[in-house]
């Protein structure tokens, strides 16, 4: 397949060896931020479990990209808790969620999906970089044993803390036991990802195997070093079903006698585009960490998207995205199709009624080990000097991208360094679009391209500027497209011109594809 291609990649039993094993690890990372995101957002903790099913089953078959990873979303958790208490009650608020996908449905099928083609490259670096640093941050706590705040967390204030408050207290009340924990994943993956690949031609990925080798270090506490075991909050902890049977009354269901109320209707409106604008990111994004380097289809994202949301309202889940951090690690551990996010959702599926027992003993140190190292690959200082020697224009949008990130969110954050980089655009079309030559008393005015209302103030001020006495030859003959603005601006000094003392010529041509400066062809006598 072309590495430029849009079209959903396709499996097959050559790549299966690859994505299987990036699926487990996928789970291994997902299943504790859809805990933490749904104890967070104030939702029963199997919603945030169906929404990682359906974020993986559901948009994994329906969606075209090959490496990211939906489910619920850390970005949503504030929208998700505020909208809770706005409409009254969970059954009201899944009525938003099924409003919401289908918001995203039609906004697949009016191509909205092209907008996020207007974000510079560096903003969108920018953003990979800032969830590398929130993951080493954030995480550093849990692998010290202190869990001052959910997994999957990436703002920077919370109650009672901020980022680098929970990195001191994490430092000052560390834990031998999750220490080693840690330590022993660290290296484990470490040395795995070197000699991995030579003994098993990277079959087994190295995240895997340090959540193994943490696990199993932390099973010798159990046993042998009681005082060093971590109790269950530090733990992967998962509410465990009977099984199918219980499916269908996990979760509550949508109000829709709710459907038409105003709090309603806003909260769709808001969940709608908001999770929309965070899924095209990070799926911009994920295609960065593709090493074959697929293009997504970005309208047909948003509506696996939509669908996906519709059913997570009717089934009680959470409101889902696509997200930064399991699609890195899905990069990170190999994978090479979309069969990879499905086994994921499959087997998260699997977790919630049978599992449990078995998850309970995986520390979340060991999981600590996999997220930092994540974290490093997407913040390499290597990146961040060769993003600083691209210019100014590109470094300053990066560094402000992850700044405010880093103090807000990724939403915030991105549009920041839009806002930054956009500013370097219309600086830029300043210098290049009028180019103003002196000679003495002699004055060029030349436009070089297309001239919009933002070079007015220039423009004036340089015909202003001009002494008495001047000579000035305005030519526009490589111009297709002069603003009205600029035009009026240019008959207006052409009539005062000559009351300052000012010869003012304007340059025609016939070749000129600009109506205001095309030289009229003589009549034939």
């Amino acid at each position: 397949m072309s590495s430029t291609s849009s079209r959903a990649p396709s499996w097959s039993l050559a790549t299966l060896k690859n994505d299987a094993p990036a699926a487990v690890v996928v789970f291994l990372v997902a299943l504790p931020l859809c805990l933490g995101i749904a104890l967070a957002s104030g939702a029963p903790l199997l919603a945030g479990i169906f929404s990682g099913v359906l974020g993986g089953i559901v948009v994994g078959v329906l969606g075209g990209s090959a490496i990211s990873v939906s489910g619920p979303a850390a970005g949503l958790t504030v929208i998700v808790a505020s909208g809770i208490a706005a409409v009254g009650d969970y059954a009201a608020f899944l009525t938003a969620v099924v409003l919401a996908g289908l918001l995203q449905i039609a906004l697949g099928f009016v191509r909205a999906g092209a907008v996020v083609h207007f974000v510079p490259a560096c903003v969108v670096r920018g953003m990979l970089a800032a969830i590398g640093l929130i993951l080493i941050l954030k995480q550093i706590p849990h692998a010290l044993g202190v869990d001052v705040d959910f997994e999957g967390d990436e703002s920077f204030a919370h109650e009672g803390g901020n980022t680098f408050t929970d990195l001191i207290e994490g430092v000052m009340s560390a834990r031998p036991g999750a220490v080693l924990v840690f330590v022993a994943a660290l290296l484990a993956l470490v040395g795995w990802s070197r000699i991995g690949p030579r003994l098993l031609g990277g079959l087994v990925p190295a995240p895997l195997v340090a959540v193994v080798v943490g696990t199993l270090v932390h099973v010798g506490f159990e046993l042998w070093l009681p005082s060093f075991a971590l109790e269950e909050s530090h733990r992967v902890g998962i509410p465990l079903l009977g099984g199918f049977s219980d499916l269908a009354y996990a979760l509550p269901f949508p109000d829709f006698g709710r459907l038409f109320d105003p709090p309603v209707l806003r909260l769709a409106l808001t969940l709608g585009l908001v999770a929309s604008v965070e899924t095209l990111l990070s799926v911009e994004a994920a295609d960065r960490l593709d090493p074959l380097r697929r293009t997504t289809s970005m309208n047909r994202e948003l509506k696996a998207q939509g669908v996906a949301n519709t059913m997570a309202g009717l089934i009680g889940a959470l409101p889902i995205t696509a997200v930064i951090v399991r699609s890195s690690a899905n990069a990170s551990a190999g994978a090479r199709t979309r069969m990879s996010t499905i086994i994921h959702g499959v087997l998260l599926l699997v977790a919630a009624m049978f599992m449990a027992p078995v998850l309970l003993h995986i520390p979340l140190a060991a999981l600590a080990a996999v997220l930092i190292a994540m974290g490093w690959k997407l913040t390499h200082p290597r990146l961040l000097l060769e993003q600083g020697r691209r210019g100014l224009d590109q470094a300053l949008p990066f560094g402000v991208t992850i700044v405010a990130i880093l103090l807000t969110d990724l939403l915030v954050g991105v549009l920041l360094g839009i806002a930054v980089g956009v500013y370097f655009v219309v600086r830029s079309n300043f210098h290049s679009a009028l180019v103003v030559t002196r000679d003495g008393e002699q004055l060029l005015v030349r436009f070089a391209k297309d001239v919009s209302f933002l070079n007015k103030p220039a423009l004036v001020s340089t015909f202003a500027e001009v002494p008495e006495g001047s000579s000035v030859l305005i030519d526009g003959t490589r111009a297709q497209f002069i603003d009205r603005d600029i035009a009026e601006c240019i008959q207006e000094f052409v009539e005062t011109g000559p009351s300052r003392g000012i010869k003012v010529e304007i340059r025609r041509s016939q070749a000129s594809l600009n109506p205001m400066f095309k030289e009229e062809k003589e009549l034939a006598a």
